[in-house]
């Protein structure tokens, strides 16, 4: 038993080294520490970012990549540069960022809300993100307050509390994930699995859009996780990666992830006829989930290939913001679960087949 729980660990380890080294290879950092010099025109000689600059018509520029390093969207951190001019916001520009592109393409609509306000001004008003790229514009208001602060030379860094989101959809979320987290370890009634489903696909899915993604594990293992606004992803990684320590296997893949509980639920609409597949096909397609996911992990530790990660289906339940491309394939795979029981989990999914490395578990 010792042995193989050495081996779990041990396969873990090797899974958050190989993000690690994925995070370095993308973004030159990890878990907020630079790793190489990119971007060398915004650092000084002590090889730190320069919060401000100016140009020769006395335009003030303000860079947030240091300032604000704990806050992140949805792929890591998503640095600004504020420009200001007489004391008013001239422009704010987005510097290179991992966000998904149709996420934050979203989210920069907010950009320009701050133009022309004085400093002063700007820190008071009240700007609600984008419907549908909620962490993007997260990040974007959080760095554009860094940045105003600093510009204002207010030191004052806000409580922790003002970083904590109190809004009824993340009580919601937290409240789904927390009896997906605890629930099943103690009741397994058919009755409220099914109640848990549906809570997950509607409420951490279409409403919350919170989900557990390579986009997301890397941008955390690149840029680190501020606590305060990532308790619904931080309770769904332990349930991903520490609960099989302890003989709790797949247990957020079952009893938690949206896009598996939306499969299951439309499996239970055709309960007789199921497309019966050999157990050799089967095997075969477990294979070709194993093989992608290694060629796909190679490709990234070489430096390719990190385009792949907006096309996870996870983001589909993000209506708004996601792919036509991302939105066929999930369509598809949820007309496919009708008829096969949860064939993307089964057979294709790179984040999943990560979970099960992690575990030790084919």
């Amino acid at each position: 038993m010792k042995n193989k729980n050495y081996k779990q660990l041990l396969a873990l380890a090797t899974c958050i080294i190989a993000l690690a080294v994925v995070a370095v290879v993308r973004d030159g950092k990890v878990w907020g520490h630079k790793m190489s010099m990119a971007n060398k025109e915004i650092v000084n000689k002590d090889g730190k970012v320069n919060p401000m600059s100016s140009l020769p018509d006395g335009t003030v520029i303000i860079n947030t990549s240091s300032l604000a390093k704990d806050v992140n969207g949805y792929g890591g951190n998503v640095p600004l540069e504020i420009y200001l001019k007489d004391g008013k916001v001239v422009k704010i520009k987005a510097l290179k960022n991992s966000e998904t592109p149709e996420f934050f393409a979203r989210a920069s609509k907010l950009l320009t809300a701050w133009n022309g306000k004085t400093v002063d001004d700007a820190q008071k008003m009240k700007v609600d993100g984008m419907s549908g790229a909620t962490y993007s514009s997260r990040g974007i208001l959080g760095n554009v307050q860094r940045g105003l602060q600093y510009a204002a030379k207010n030191a004052v860094k806000p409580s922790p509390f003002d970083n904590m989101d109190f809004s009824a959809k993340n009580i919601a979320g937290l409240v789904v994930v927390l009896m997906g987290a605890i629930i099943p370890l103690f009741y397994r009634k058919k009755t409220y699995r099914t109640v848990q489903l549906v809570l997950n696909v509607v409420v951490l899915g279409f409403w919350c859009g919170t989900f557990i993604s390579y986009s997301l594990m890397v941008g955390y293992m690149s840029t680190g996780i501020n606590i305060w606004i990532s308790v619904i992803p931080i309770i769904m990684l332990i349930t991903a990666f520490v609960y099989p320590l302890f003989g709790k296997k797949s247990h957020y893949c079952t009893y938690i992830c949206p896009c598996g509980s939306l499969q299951e639920l439309a499996g239970r609409m055709n309960k007789r006829n199921k497309l019966k597949m050999k157990p050799e096909t089967v095997k075969m397609l477990g294979k070709f989930r194993e093989i992608l996911w290694a060629v796909l992990m190679m490709m990234m530790l070489v430096g390719v290939g990190f385009e792949w990660m907006d096309y996870e289906i996870f983001s589909a339940f993000i209506i708004t913001s996601a792919s036509v491309t991302v939105l066929v394939l999930a369509a598809m795979f949820m007309i496919l679960s009708i008829f096969v029981p949860r064939p993307y989990c089964r057979f294709v999914c790179p984040t999943g087949t990560l979970f099960k490395v992690a575990q030790n578990s084919k």
